[in-house]
């Protein structure tokens, strides 16, 4: 498999929006959402603003096709969603490896979205991997959080890329687990 991983341009706006709709529970079929979904709806704007101030947009290309995608940006760019205001206003609630987990010390990972055609050929993994390594360079910790009945997220971050379930919570009537690694 030829993959080439590279941080997304305003070029690739449209092919990611088009990936992720596929894929977002208010537009995915039913027959994907047990393979898992994504919870936040983004526009053009959300991903021209994650583009052009984060540089947190990274993709998968496999034969001149995006086929995955993993967002990752600071606490104050995420901030724009309640989910995500919760989410800072708690990150005291846990630690990782004896380490307190903050708005400067930490940024937050996801989602992601590998399209179906592509699925076991390790491009989660790689996506993943190439995400984190780009974020290294400005946090030590990544912090996630996963529906508890999006099992096939749950089970890829947990037992792919050895993500640490750091706590629980609920928002808006929806149970999460809240997950954490080292970026290095």
């Amino acid at each position: 498999m030829s993959l080439e991983l590279k941080i997304a341009t305003l070029e690739n706006v449209a092919e990611v929006l088009t990936l992720h709709y596929k894929y977002q529970v208010d537009s995915i079929s039913e027959e994907d959402k047990k393979d898992g979904f994504i919870t936040t709806a983004f526009t053009e704007s959300h991903l021209t603003r994650l583009i052009t101030e984060e540089s947190g947009l990274f993709i998968a290309v496999k034969d001149g096709k995006i086929v995955a995608y993993a967002m990752s940006a600071s606490w104050g760019f995420w901030c724009q969603w309640p989910m995500f205001e919760y989410m800072v206003a708690n990150l005291h609630d846990a630690t990782l490896l004896g380490n307190e987990l903050t708005e400067n010390n930490s940024y937050q990972y996801g989602p992601v979205c590998v399209d179906k055609s592509v699925r076991g050929e390790g491009v989660f993994e790689a996506v993943f991997q190439f995400a984190l390594k780009e974020m290294s360079a400005r946090y030590p910790f990544m912090v996630t959080f996963i529906n508890k009945i999006n099992l096939r997220s749950y089970q890829a971050h947990t037992r792919k890329v050895n993500l640490d379930v750091i706590s629980e919570f609920d928002f808006n009537n929806n149970h999460y687990f809240k997950l954490a690694c080292k970026t290095s």
